[in-house]
């Protein structure tokens, strides 16, 4: 009996430590794809290739030269029509990281950051030392808006799937409504099971 219990005792161990979770820090940077769903390598490689894209197509630098100054931009929304999960604020993070990074262009908050900021200066008017509280009027209006959407169509046939995830933007003129540039990024997966 004493036996038969040392070797469930020494069979269990085996068991937990085969089943044993292994944590690793990584280089955020570094592509790694566990599902083949959309991750976060793939929304840095858009934001970095579209608003590369953009910034350097000749309709973005003569609305540049035009305004005689770096254009403002705002991020407004991109739309996730994926059937996936897809952090929507992440991913215009990321835009909006890019922009300001590329000193090409100023960002302004979108709303939802205006609301808070001016939710503050209400309370700054009331608590504040006048002296050094924020004015109101003194916001800067946006030139231009960024938007569009994320897409994908998915193809599966038994233990295959090809994923391919299409983002299209839009920069277009605050003041006349005009198209400035558009764009789409693809990025096709192929899984197997």
């Amino acid at each position: 009996m004493r036996t038969l219990i040392i070797l469930f005792l020494g069979a269990s161990l085996l068991l937990q430590s085969s089943c044993a979770r292994k944590v690793s820090r990584v280089d955020p940077d570094q592509q790694i794809d566990l599902s083949g769903r959309w991750n976060d390598s793939d929304s840095r490689a858009v934001a970095a290739k579209l608003v590369s894209d953009f910034l350097s197509s000749s309709r973005y630098r003569e609305f540049a030269e035009k305004k005689g100054s770096r254009p403002v931009i705002v991020v407004g929304h991109i739309q996730n029509k994926t059937s996936e999960h897809i952090d929507a604020d992440n991913f215009v993070k990321k835009f909006e990281m890019e922009i300001f990074n590329s000193g090409l262009a100023d960002i302004v908050e979108s709303s939802a950051f205006r609301d808070k900021l001016r939710e503050e200066r209400v309370e700054q008017q009331e608590f504040s030392d006048p002296a050094t509280a924020a004015k109101w009027g003194k916001e800067i209006g946006a030139d231009l808006i960024l938007f569009g959407t994320i897409t994908s169509e998915t193809d599966e046939y038994k233990k295959e799937k090809v994923a391919n995830y299409i983002t299209t933007l839009f920069l277009t003129d605050m003041e006349t409504a005009k198209r400035v540039w558009f764009g789409q990024e693809e990025i096709k997966k192929y899984v197997k099971n």
